[in-house]
């Protein structure tokens, strides 16, 4: 599959000229006019690398770069500032709050592309994923560990990459397709019914401690973890 970029820039003939010398590349590319069009891409399709322009209209780069570092569904994707303000303690605020790396307008085709690869590359090293954890239910994906409380559940593999997806995407409403798709692989042939069979092993583990409401069916569609539960 081809990566996919998010590219956050207001200045529409940037973001053509920057789509254009990226054409020759392997990447899938979103655009966001500001932060709140970047949120809602964001909560769509998950980006492999975003580039942020800092000057946005309404909330800054900078300040979607915060919000970014904050959510534990998004805070370990790479991001590459691209900004007019070279001075030194511009660059170093940027790295401070969160930046992996820093592009200075005017720049090249070649070293957009070179700097992109670099923390592509380093992107996993450079950010360890971050434990998810919603009201005493914590996952670790570095650990590979699920515990409540402290105590640990024992999940199956599959179990353990569903729960870790539902966790990643709160309040989200996914089809089986989908789930099939982003849990078990685009290239495995599982039928939809599967998705069923492994959904109902994880309620019965996460029922032991109350969380199995966590996991709602919605009918027709399919499935989403949220926390919005009936008292």
């Amino acid at each position: 599959m081809p990566l996919h970029l998010l590219l956050v820039e207001d200045e529409a003939p940037l973001r053509e000229m920057l789509r254009f010398a990226l054409a020759d590349e392997d990447y899938e590319i979103s655009e966001a006019a500001d932060a709140g069009e970047a949120l809602a891409c964001l909560r769509e399709r998950r980006p492999d690398l975003i580039l942020l322009d800092w000057m946005l209209p309404g909330m800054s780069g900078i300040e979607f770069l915060r919000r970014v570092r904050r959510e534990a569904a998004f805070q370990d994707i790479p991001v590459i500032m691209l900004t007019a303000r070279g001075e030194e303690d511009d660059r170093v605020r940027g790295l401070e709050e969160g930046a992996d790396d820093y592009l200075c307008k005017p720049f090249s085709t070649r070293e957009l592309k070179a700097r992109i690869q670099a923390v592509l590359r380093r992107g996993g090293e450079a950010r360890p994923a971050a434990p998810l954890a919603v009201r005493g239910l914590l996952l670790d994906p570095v650990g590979h560990q699920v515990t409540v409380d402290g105590a640990p559940l024992e999940l199956g593999p599959t179990e353990f990459r569903l729960l870790h997806f539902f966790m990643r995407h709160p309040e989200r409403v996914f089809s089986r397709e989908q789930l099939l798709d982003n849990v078990w692989g685009r290239n495995v042939y599982v039928e939809e019914r599967t998705v069923d069979v492994h959904i109902r092993r994880l309620r019965k583990i996460l029922a032991r401690h109350g969380y199995d409401r966590y996991i709602q069916t919605v009918r027709t569609v399919g499935y989403r973890f949220s926390t919005q539960v009936a008292p």
